[in-house]
């Protein structure tokens, strides 16, 4: 361990955005709601009893205070937005000069740890997550070392490999190592601090694999996660299989194998080839399979009318807010109110001219419920149901377990209507609902509904896992901004052909290739 007798400055920054192509453009203040902090008050939000920051700095700084290193930190900026369209690229640019000038001034720092997403496109630039990795190493050369985290959703770039000292990608889905990965990143600087010289293999495949079969408690991509972790020796400091986020639409996605070794780089390069032909060799196991409707709406009759049946959650995986969606689609909400389906939880709708209407009513009023009367999309249809305020919120909640556990979470003015045998609750800001609290804040008991619909893609099997075993779970097929089904979006710019929408697609490994 390092023995300098001066404290080793570190700089903090953080980004984070996945960016779905199909969704409108993600503004400024998107960024603002969520969380946008500069200099000290990074270093204050992490005080508080529930950060609104992403965990990841949490984790880095607890990690390097308990290590026994002497060091300071350097707060730069460090901004979140809930997943959306592309960044809007005057915003992108404004926050890539603050973190530019802020870092520069800062004077010369021993070390830098950046928290990104690693899935952010902007309306002009397709890689600012390379952007800002490239702007880092200008600004503190390529001396210091950058270790950064990522999302398992992140697209990489060969820019984001090339300016960046080490690369770390979470292990779960639902994600809920980020604040271990972040203390994977503290010990790997310290480790570069005493001498260590990372070397990194990195490949990518031409493989997207649809969201729903990138779960991490079984399935092909729990398989390569685990074969990675199991093959590590000695020499290997970090592997890291990264799924990429489809809907990006971008050239640089694919399924990407890093595996960065000790100063071995034959020893990474084998190892991440020896992973990439597992992927290649498994590609088929990446297709998904639905629910229709149809079937699912029978299913909550079903339960509803008979109790000896057990409980079921429904994911609308095809309107996740987690992967751009806007949480108000309607045509599981109307089936299910058209079937007269009793004893249903449904959330969280976004709707901020609903929820508005519902305060104004207030609780106890029976009013028209108009969904999305604001205006209609392609996926945003109007429906229209007698409902009554049965509950009203400012939205404010901790996050109590997966995703956001200990998490200051925001909904804006939300409402709880009751629609005939259904509750839902309406929000005003856009959250997937991966959080039981978003219907325990009302008073409702989860474990006495028969069914409970979610607009979320994965990451609700976290939160609502002690309520509903794996084999009660529903995946819902229906339209929508991230259906699964990649057979009904067009892309412009994926690298084709690509598995599995091109079921012919090739790949040759590396090893054979000149160049490895």
């Amino acid at each position: 361990m390092s023995t300098d007798a001066h404290p080793k400055r570190i700089a903090l920054l953080g980004m984070h955005l996945e960016s779905n192509a199909f969704a409108p453009v993600c503004h400024e203040a998107s960024f603002r709601t969520l969380c946008y902090l500069a200099g000290d008050d990074i270093l204050a939000d992490l005080e508080s009893d529930a950060p609104i920051q992403p965990a990841e700095i949490s984790g880095f700084v607890a990690e390097m205070n308990s290590l026994g290193v002497a060091w300071q930190p350097v707060p730069i900026v460090v901004t979140a937005s809930e997943p959306n369209g592309p960044c809007d690229q005057e915003f992108f640019d404004a926050t890539l000069g603050e973190m530019k000038r802020r870092l520069s001034e800062a004077g010369p720092v021993d070390g830098v740890y950046f928290s990104a997403h690693g899935g952010m496109t902007a309306t002009c630039s397709p890689d600012p997550d390379g952007d800002l990795f490239e702007m880092v190493r200008g600004v503190v050369g390529v001396g210091v070392p950058v270790v950064a985290t990522l999302d398992l959703h992140a697209n990489i770039s060969e820019r984001m490999v090339d300016n960046t000292d080490v690369l770390i990608s979470y292990r779960t889905n639902p994600h809920v190592d980020q604040k271990q990965r972040a203390q994977e990143a503290a010990r790997v600087l310290v480790e570069m601090f005493d001498g260590m010289k990372p070397v990194t293999a990195f490949i990518r495949l031409p493989i997207v694999a649809p969201t729903v079969t990138l779960l991490t408690a079984n399935g092909p991509y729990a398989d390569l996660i685990n074969y990675g972790q199991q093959a590590k020796t000695g020499d290997i400091l970090n592997v890291s299989v990264v799924a990429g986020f489809v809907f990006s639409d971008l050239a640089k996605n694919g399924l990407s194998v890093i595996v960065t070794a000790r100063d071995d780089l034959a020893a990474a390069r084998g190892l991440a080839e020896d992973i990439a032909n597992r992927a290649w060799a498994m590609r088929e196991r990446f297709q998904c399979t639905l629910t229709v409707i149809d079937d699912a709406v029978a299913s909550a009759v079903a339960n509803g009318a008979e109790e000896s049946r057990p409980a079921q959650i429904f994911a609308d995986v095809a309107d996740n807010p987690g992967g751009g969606g806007r949480g108000n689609t309607t045509w599981i909400l109307s089936a299910l109110h058209d079937a007269r389906a009793k004893g249903v939880l449904f959330g969280v709708f976004i709707d901020p001219a609903l929820a508005r209407a519902a305060h104004q009513a207030g609780q106890g009023a029976t009013l028209e419920a108009i969904f999305n009367e604001d205006g209609e999309t392609e996926f945003s249809k109007r429906f229209q149901a007698e409902a009554t305020v049965i509950g009203l919120s400012d939205g404010k909640v901790i996050g109590r377990r997966g995703l956001w556990a200990g998490r200051a979470l925001d909904l804006g003015p939300a409402a709880l209507l009751e629609l005939g045998g259904i509750k839902v609750v309406v929000g005003t800001n856009r959250k997937q609902c991966a959080e039981p609290m978003f219907f325990e804040m009302f008073g409702l008991d989860i474990a006495a509904a028969r069914t409970v619909v979610v607009k979320s893609r994965g990451h609700f099997r976290a939160g609502f896992d002690e309520f509903f075993a794996p084999e009660h779970v529903i995946e819902v097929d229906a339209p929508g901004l991230t259906s699964p089904v990649l057979s009904r979006f067009t892309f412009n710019n994926l690298p084709r052909p690509v598995y599995p929408l091109d079921q012919d697609a090739t790949w040759e490994s590396p090893g054979e290739g000149p160049e490895w």
